[in-house]
């Protein structure tokens, strides 16, 4: 099986016949969601060349077959460049080496005071951050650098799950996040090492990697119960970074005069040092 056979197969365990206009052949049905000879005939292909496809026997697809399978699957945007990425990715032969952010990148994220800001490379690994980032979510200069990841930390740190109120929408809209830039580093042992110890310590996060679920995300709201300020919620924008496109400036906010602003005040104006990477 490949990926691209992985994320076929689950999309369509995920519909129903009902849905693309089929009538509900067999009572019961013995597969859960559509037949390969249904997205077959939807797609306008052959049931053995779609079932070669997502047994991973075919290893070139061409645009118009993706488009077909686009239709058939109702497949999203987000899901379509994802399929159309993993038919013409190739696995990468090693792990990049550890990513830096530039000094003045750090310079940009220490002078916003009063705005929390990340930037996160690869694996949503935490490369650097500002001391109202660090008021905001948790000390990332007391963790080991290993475990500096916001997918991570959103699993098996305690902190980091309580804060959310409506953490099992943000937690899957990370899985699904963190699926969709993974299709750039195929074969990549880090991401791999990290799948792996959340599939084994999170069920969720095993259900959710498994549902194939894919997203990409820059901006939205997150709604939090902060230990210290209490409820707050921030607006959050991600923005690639041109000189590393691996990179990602992540800031979050509140309109200006209201509630959610002031109380951000609050939060930043307990620390103004700014905390940096080491190393």
């Amino acid at each position: 099986m490949s990926e691209l056979g992985d994320f076929l197969k689950a999309r369509r365990a995920a519909i129903t016949p009902e849905e693309v206009g089929l009538p509900p052949i067999g009572n019961p049905r013995r597969v859960k969601g559509l037949r390969r000879e249904e997205v077959a005939q939807l797609a306008a292909l052959s049931v053995d060349h779609y079932t070669r496809l997502e047994q991973g026997r075919v290893t070139a697809t061409s645009e118009n077959v993706l488009a077909g399978l686009a239709r058939a699957l109702r497949l999203t945007a987000d899901e379509h460049t994802y399929a159309r990425t993993l038919a013409r990715s190739r696995p990468a032969r090693r792990s990049p080496a550890a990513a830096r952010v530039a000094g003045p990148v750090q310079d940009l994220l220490d002078a916003l005071t009063h705005t929390p800001a990340l930037v996160l490379g690869r694996r949503t690994d935490i490369l650097a951050w500002n001391s109202a980032a660090a008021a905001l979510f948790v000390d990332f200069a007391a963790l080991r650098p290993g475990h500096r990841n916001l997918v991570r930390l959103l699993f098996l740190e305690p902190r980091m799950r309580a804060l959310y109120t409506d953490w099992p929408a943000v937690a899957a809209e990370a899985v699904a996040s963190l699926r969709m830039d993974a299709v750039h580093a195929t074969g990549d042992a880090r991401l791999a090492e990290l799948v792996g110890e959340l599939s084994l310590r999170d069920d969720d996060f095993r259900r959710w990697w498994g549902g194939h679920a894919v997203r990409a995300a820059g901006s939205g709201r997150k709604h939090l119960r902060h230990p210290v300020v209490g409820a707050i919620a921030l607006d959050w924008q991600a923005m690639r970074l041109g000189a590393a496109p691996d990179q990602t400036l992540v800031t979050y906010t509140a309109p200006a005069g209201g509630p959610d602003h002031d109380a951000l005040r609050i939060l930043t104006s307990w620390s103004t040092d700014p905390t940096r990477l080491d190393g």
